[in-house]
């Protein structure tokens, strides 16, 4: 690692020192073609991978000089302009290609030196990317960054937009170098053979790094090649089903397109007649206006009315308003109440839920206790009563033997096996309770796979109605462009039909005591539910259903009206802007 430190040392140096001599001698401008300029960037690259962690990546190991190099942005901002270019470049597709971008770019700005700098005096952060004795990390990498400020004399123009830069081959041209010494090789042949060692072993170490990196890049080509073979098979599949779609959706196009000329004719020959009839009854429409005059006069006498009543109705308003807020007030606190009850509530359930679970649990563990205990009392007693037997034979002689046990003994029996009937039912009960608990659980083990079926199904229903309802989004988007132009002509036909009724006075004013409920929400009127007019249909309604206010043909102003008619005038306005 010291000798390639040193090799490395010595090759900067000698590329810097010929870049600048060959800069100032060229006198104007370097391009990305200037050999001394493209070795001097394959020197570097050599200098920043040296001692750099491998690290696993999918295609295998690689080392990426572009990690070391981000860090400029987040040490130095002014390096966030340079790194953003270098992300936006489109051709980039490797981390090297775009540390050699970051290179050129630096470069270009004559902050090559600075940011490199900035960059080995953070040792901490470089140990994550370098080994323990790599050029950046020693003073090797501190020369190399010195030697670096004598380039800001020079003037770079690279075009990195359109260069290549991932595929390029990092060798160094050693013959560069090396003309200078063999100048005068003819006078001093005693430095011919040191040479020609050299040379010998620049081309060998020159031939195990070319042939490791193509190496590499040839298995990453053959991947990236197969993959994009995969990908351009699938993408002529593709192209194939969208033209297949194209010339079905033409298909339809087509269609839809004639039952809509046929449509706009048949709407066009509609239009021509409702508007003769317009023509017609406009006539009558003069002689209805003098009549309309006189409504309004009538109109405006009912309107004093009105505005004396309101003046009374705002007192009493202003009252119900404090008793509403008073009321308010009460309900907001029983919600809160309502709610801290449902809490609880909701709690409680979770809690006899849990109970029960439980008890189940105990009353089953209990059940099968019962069980194993009953059945060792029977064992029990059928061996006690053995042992009774055999016991009292020998006291009673006289009793028979065909007789079993004598007569002192029969009642004590007989209570023993009253007492095994009792429990052999209780254990009957036990085992056909068990039974019963087992079916249920079968049952609902049945009834889980039936609602995972359903679940299943629910899943692909809903599938489908989501490329449902995208294909009719789409139909209808066409028809509502198609029928907007008819929804126009309607209106226009029916606010004729409204002005029309409006002058011919077949407005019905319905009187105060006719209406004892709301019409809309059919709430009986009282004296904190007050009565109102809809000035547009002339029914009785209540202040929530009523509380509207639009502008009409008969008054400019704006005046209440009813949330229907609200609604409907709203939804004219919007279809007949005019």
């Amino acid at each position: 690692m010291a000798m390639e430190r040193a090799n490395l040392l010595n090759m900067a140096k000698l590329s810097i020192k010929g870049l600048i001599e060959s800069a100032l001698s060229f006198g104007r401008t370097l391009d990305s073609d200037y050999p001394p300029l493209q070795q001097f960037f394959v020197v570097m690259e050599h200098c920043l991978k040296h001692g750099l962690r491998v690290k696993k990546s999918f295609l295998g190991f690689n080392k990426s000089l572009w990690g070391p190099l981000e860090l400029v942005e987040k040490l130095c901002p002014e390096a966030a302009e340079i790194s953003a270019s270098v992300r936006d470049l489109p051709g980039l597709k490797t981390p090297l290609g775009r540390a050699r971008a970051w290179l050129r770019l630096a470069l270009m700005q004559k902050r090559l030196a600075d940011y490199l700098r900035l960059l080995i005096t953070r040792k901490d952060l470089l140990s994550d990317f370098y080994e323990h004795s790599a050029l950046m990390l020693e003073e090797e990498g501190a020369v190399i960054v010195g030697l670096l400020v004598g380039l800001n004399v020079i003037d770079a123009n690279l075009c990195v937009k359109g260069e290549d830069l991932d595929s390029q081959v990092g060798v160094i041209d050693f013959s560069m170098y090396l003309k200078n010494d063999i100048d005068d090789y003819r006078s001093e042949e005693s430095q011919i053979a040191s040479i020609l060692d050299q040379k010998n072993y620049v081309e060998e170490l020159n031939r195990h790094s070319t042939v490791h990196g193509l190496q590499g890049r040839v298995d990453s080509l053959e991947k990236s090649n197969s993959k994009l073979i995969e990908e351009l098979a699938i993408a002529k599949n593709n192209i194939i089903k969208l033209q297949e779609e194209n010339q079905q959706l033409r298909g339809e196009n087509s269609l839809i397109l004639l039952k809509t000329q046929q449509h706009l004719e048949v709407t066009q020959g509609d239009v021509s007649v409702e508007r003769d009839t317009y023509k017609q009854s406009r006539q009558g429409l003069d002689e209805m206006y003098n009549e309309a005059r006189r409504q309004l006069k009538e109109e405006c006498q009912l309107r004093q009315d009105v505005e004396n009543e309101l003046v009374v109705q705002v007192s009493m308003k202003q009252e119900m308003e404090l008793a509403m807020k008073l009321l308010e007030k009460d309900i907001h606190e029983k919600q809160d109440t309502l709610i801290g009850l449902r809490h609880q509530l909701d709690e409680v359930k979770a809690i006899n839920v849990e109970m029960y679970q439980k008890m189940q649990v105990q009353e089953m563990k209990k059940k099968n206790d019962m069980i194993t205990r009953l059945e060792e009392k029977t064992n029990q007693i059928t061996a006690t009563m053995k042992q009774l037997d055999t016991l009292i034979r020998p006291f009673c002689p006289v009793w028979p033997p065909q007789f079993g046990v004598c007569m002192i003994c029969c009642t004590h029996s007989q209570q023993l096996e009253t007492d095994l009937k009792i429990e052999r039912e209780w254990r009957q009960t036990l085992q056909n309770d068990l039974g019963r608990e087992r079916d249920a659980v079968a049952q609902l083990s049945t009834e889980a796979l039936q609602i995972n079926g359903l679940k299943k199904e629910f899943h692909r229903l809903q599938d489908e109605n989501i490329q449902l309802k995208s294909i009719c989004e789409d139909q209808e988007q066409a028809l509502e462009e198609l029928g907007s132009k008819l929804s126009e002509s309607k209106m226009k036909i029916e606010d004729i039909k409204e002005a029309n009724k409006a002058l011919q006075g077949g407005q019905v004013w319905l009187k105060d005591k006719e209406a004892t409920h709301c019409k809309l929400c059919e709430k009986e009127f009282s004296i904190s539910r007050r009565k109102h007019h809809c000035r547009n249909c002339g029914e009785i309604f209540c202040n929530s259903c009523s509380d509207n206010e639009l502008p009409l043909p008969v008054s400019p102003k704006p005046v209440r009206v009813c949330d229907t008619c609200h609604a409907l005038l709203l939804q004219r306005c919007s279809s007949n802007p005019t």
